[in-house]
């Protein structure tokens, strides 16, 4: 019998103007879906005139430049309405929904919908059950005692996934899609029981364990810093009084 995660996935990625999921804007996002492992990847892109300049740093990691998206990219309002429904439209067939480090990518997209929609990805899913895998979620709970960063490239060198243009939407997305299936290959014996509901279920709880060990390590190294626990979402800031 197949495994799931041999079978159909979706993986969702973005390049932004930086990393604050309350401030700052997409600037392209890809879809990718695979039928089976090994299979043809299908890729739905967005690229995004967000609005406001992209400042140098960014420009570096993914090679967006303010002139590139005033010329070609589309204006946010329906451009987060189409990604939020194509989610919603693959997260409806069952397929589970691949996003590296999902906090920050759901978040971003819902923030970006409030922004442009007055909306939420909430809204766009509602009654459609979301069960996301998390790579970096997964390897921090299955090998945790591996020494090492965790970033997407990191992750692909140890799980040998090829990352063919890194910092691309679909280039990340598509490799974060093949390693799910790789650490899921690797951890077979831990995983092949779980449903990805099951899954979904107990990363949340992972990452908010993961996110107290982070916490509690900046606590001992001198520079206290709050680590949010929410998986896959985090939720609104309260409105200022």
């Amino acid at each position: 019998m197949m495994h799931w995660f041999e079978g159909p996935l979706a993986a969702f990625d973005t390049e932004t103007t930086g990393v604050d999921v309350e401030r700052d804007r997409i600037v392209s996002a890809a879809l990718v879906a695979q039928d089976t492992a090994g299979g043809r990847v299908r890729v739905t892109r967005w690229l995004v005139n967000p609005g406001i300049p992209v400042p140098p740093g960014a420009t570096e990691i993914h090679g967006l430049t303010d002139d590139h998206l005033q010329r070609n990219g589309r204006w946010p309002a329906p451009v987060m309405d189409e990604i939020a429904r194509a989610l919603a439209e693959s997260c409806a067939t069952g397929r589970p929904l691949v996003v590296m480090n999902a906090p920050f990518d759901l978040t971003l997209l819902d923030r970006e919908l409030k922004r442009h929609r007055a909306s939420s990805l909430a809204r766009y899913l509602d009654g459609v059950p979301m069960r996301v895998v998390d790579p970096r979620v997964l390897d921090k709970h299955l090998d945790r005692y591996r020494k090492g960063r965790r970033t997407l490239t990191d992750l692909c060198a140890s799980y040998e996934v090829v990352l063919d243009g890194a910092h691309d939407a679909a280039a990340d997305a598509t490799a974060s899609l093949e390693l799910v299936r790789a650490v899921c290959r690797r951890f077979s014996t831990r995983l092949e029981r779980l449903s990805p509901s099951e899954l979904h279920t107990l990363q949340a709880t992972w990452h908010a364990a993961q996110a107290r060990g982070l916490e509690a390590w900046f606590a001992k190294s001198g520079t206290p810093e709050a680590v949010d626990p929410s998986w896959p979402l985090r939720p609104e800031l309260p409105a200022a009084a």
